[in-house]
């Protein structure tokens, strides 16, 4: 926002404080997310500045499939999807139902739904592991999906739930009178309405299981070794800047899914502006 042309003194004078306090804070954020981007291309083998010279030697290792970075990708590239997939489904389902449902208890399931947003991680992963553990889910792919479904559907349930608080219901009512069965006038009607807010919630569902490690650490099998288990092992047996690079790429993915959700969340606006 511009600074008005009748503006006083003093309110000059806020207006430009307030903006470099702003500017300091971002930068306070943003500092150790840029100070990595350098080292990952350092021609050193250690986490040194300054650089001693430039090199693509460690984005050349990450991608080496004989090294161990490319089986966590995989491994990841393999979870991620499946688990953003499930979360987006059950939390379109719950979020529809529990928006159009009254009943008692209602505001109970919703808390119980979003806990494991608020539930600290570690407890979260000791239950799963005694739970999985007890119906054979341990040490394979469908329990680490599932581990990361349950964390990723609060995401979904919530972007939905936001959506849908200014449809209107009287288009469902208008299709079933007119013939159509549920499942068509979700399909046809609610759907296609919702839909920023289901990709909205799948792109954080797959972010959070894509950098998700105290519960994969609990539920995975050496062999399911994703990307943040690997990245967190080479921090404690050997730090080298392909750390660096593969956070880099991260960061990376990260700035696109930003753009992707801001993109999503103005053509919802000019959607809600049509109607």
């Amino acid at each position: 926002m511009a600074l008005p042309p009748y503006a006083s003194p003093i309110e000059k004078v806020w207006f430009w404080v307030f903006r470099g306090f702003c500017g300091l804070v971002l930068l306070f954020l943003i500092t150790p997310v840029l100070v990595i981007i350098p080292l990952s291309f350092s021609s050193s083998s250690f986490l040194t500045y300054p650089l001693p010279g430039f090199s693509l030697r460690w984005y050349a290792a990450i991608f080496d499939t004989s090294g161990p970075w490319m089986g966590a990708l995989k491994n990841s590239l393999i979870v991620a999807p499946l688990a953003t997939l499930l979360a987006m489904t059950f939390g379109t389902l719950a979020a529809v139902g529990l928006n159009r449902a009254d009943f008692p208890g209602k505001g109970l399931i919703i808390a119980l739904l979003i806990s494991p947003m608020v539930v600290p991680l570690v407890i979260v992963a000791v239950g799963m592991y005694f739970f999985f553990a007890q119906v054979g889910l341990l040490n394979s792919y469908a329990g680490l999906v599932l581990a990361h479904t349950v964390l990723g559907v609060p995401f979904v349930v919530i972007t939905v739930n936001a959506t849908l608080q200014g449809f209107d219901f009287n288009q469902v009512r208008a299709g079933a009178s007119l013939g159509a069965n549920p499942l068509r006038v979700f399909f046809t009607i609610i759907l296609p309405q919702i839909v920023p807010g289901v990709v909205s919630g799948g792109l954080f569902a797959f972010a959070t299981s894509f950098d998700e490690v105290v519960v994969a650490l609990f539920i995975a099998s050496p062999t399911e070794r994703t990307l943040p288990i690997q990245m967190f092992s080479g921090i404690r047996e050997n730090i080298s800047p392909a750390i660096a690079a593969m956070a880099t790429i991260l960061i990376l993915m990260s700035t696109l899914l930003l753009v992707t959700m801001e993109l999503l969340r103005r053509r919802s606006e000019r959607l809600k502006g049509a109607i």
